[in-house]
């Protein structure tokens, strides 16, 4: 789909987002092996998480339709009640899906599962979760010695052990954790970086025996043994969909905005933290905490903008804003760098690559290099025709891009942004002035 994108205008409001992406996933996913019911409530219903869903029901697990504004019921079936699926499990466009999965069916023994998924998925790296599921005895096979999808997994009963992770990344340490809850003795994960701890609250919250020590919080232990029992999870705003109002409303004339119910886990606040390095008029209100997660409101108010500098331990905390954030550095008086970012080839599209090709397009000053981007702001972004490249992150990025061109432009593949924020064109049409 091509939509069109005017450029100019002001931008005011309220917004609330959709519900946090990654606790979404894990709520579905801990609910499902969990005994007893589980009710969720502010699930994201978008693409991914519904992938996550149907994969689960198609071993067995009952779970009510996911529809916007209600609340969603899993019956758990235990930790070894998932039964072997009839066909093969589609995870889509997901990679959370898909590596969550190989943690948790790795574990199945006797059963045998096949998982696939959409064309970009399956050029996605696996053995990042394949790897250091190995060590655990897990069988897993597909393309390219594991690496690529379709994968398939015969269950094992798996072994504990002390397992460091290749990347910081909060999906491989999570398909690890989901693997230990049945191994034959306590696994240990050791991250390189701090990755994102959902699944470590959340599994605490459900009842698994978890430790989280070592220097930042890098060393987690799982016990074997405990029953997970069913919960009421409230899904907070995810901040990465907030992103994309927070840097529209500190670079839109005039725009003064209020992102409503933003989860502000400290493993996820990094953009926050870089605005505040560019100088941002931002500031938190209301804070409370639900169900484990800090919870807030953020005010946003246009400003000038610092250029910035990121890189090492805060990566993994804003991995998924890096797209947004360069557009923010296009409209700074300065140099903007981003290094150790490499994860950011391996996402829904090499992002690195297409948010050059993109803002160049516009007329951005903007180097890409191995592991990150420089970006010299101040020059004036023209209207064009751009390209989402179907990743739905790199969709909003350039919409708000597009509101401060010269010119309106035309966004190819604009229906990408429904994998995360179903309802991204109609909050930006209601908020634009």
């Amino acid at each position: 789909m091509t939509r069109e994108l005017r450029a100019g205008g002001g931008l005011s409001g309220t917004v609330r987002v959709p519900g946090d992406k990654s606790i979404s996933h894990r709520a579905l996913l801990f609910g499902a092996i969990a005994e007893g019911g589980t009710t969720i409530e502010g699930l994201l219903p978008a693409e991914d998480p519904i992938s996550t869903a149907a994969c689960l029901r198609a071993m067995g697990v009952t779970i009510s339709p996911i529809r916007a504004g209600q609340t969603v019921r899993v019956e758990g079936v235990g930790l070894d009640g998932l039964q072997e699926p009839q066909d093969v499990l589609d995870c889509g466009n997901s990679g959370t899906t898909m590596r969550l999965m190989l943690g948790l069916l790795a574990a199945r023994k006797g059963r045998h599962f096949v998982l696939s998924g959409d064309a970009s998925l399956r050029r996605r790296p696996m053995n990042r979760v394949g790897q250091p599921l190995a060590m655990m005895g897990a069988k897993i096979k597909g393309r390219s010695n594991g690496d690529f999808a379709p994968l398939a997994v015969s269950g094992q009963k798996l072994r504990g052990g002390v397992i460091g992770t290749p990347v910081a990344s909060a999906q491989v340490k999570s398909a690890l954790l989901l693997a230990a809850l049945t191994a034959d003795g306590a696994t240990t994960v050791i991250e390189p970086a701090h990755s994102r701890d959902h699944s470590e609250r959340m599994l605490r919250a459900f009842g698994a025996d978890l430790e989280v020590g070592g220097e930042m919080g890098r060393h987690i232990r799982v016990s074997p043994g405990q029953k997970l029992y069913g919960q009421n999870i409230v899904v907070p705003g995810d901040i990465s969909s907030a992103a994309f109002w927070l840097v529209a409303g500190v670079l839109v004339p005039g725009a003064e905005l209020v992102v409503e119910n933003v989860g502000l886990n400290p493993t996820r606040t990094g953009i926050l933290e870089v605005l505040q390095q560019m100088e941002a008029r931002i500031e938190v209100l209301n804070r409370h905490e639900v169900a484990g997660e800090p919870v807030g409101d953020l005010r946003v108010r246009q400003g000038p903008l610092k250029p910035f500098s990121i890189n090492g331990d805060i990566i993994p905390r804003l991995v998924d804003e890096v797209p947004i954030l360069a557009v923010a550095a296009c409209f700074c008086d300065g140099e903007s760098k981003i290094t150790d970012a490499s994860e950011l080839r391996v996402k829904e599209t090499d992002r690195l690559a297409v948010m050059t090709r993109q803002l160049t397009a516009m007329g951005a000053d903007i180097d890409e290099h191995a592991d990150g981007l420089t970006i010299r702001g101040g020059r004036t972004l023209r209207g064009t025709d751009l390209d989402s490249e179907t990743d739905h992150r790199v969709a909003m990025s350039l919409a708000v891009a597009a509101l401060l061109a010269e010119g309106n432009s035309r966004l190819t593949g604009s229906e990408a942004a429904a994998v995360s924020y179903p309802n991204f064109w109609d909050d930006l049409e209601r908020l634009h002035r």
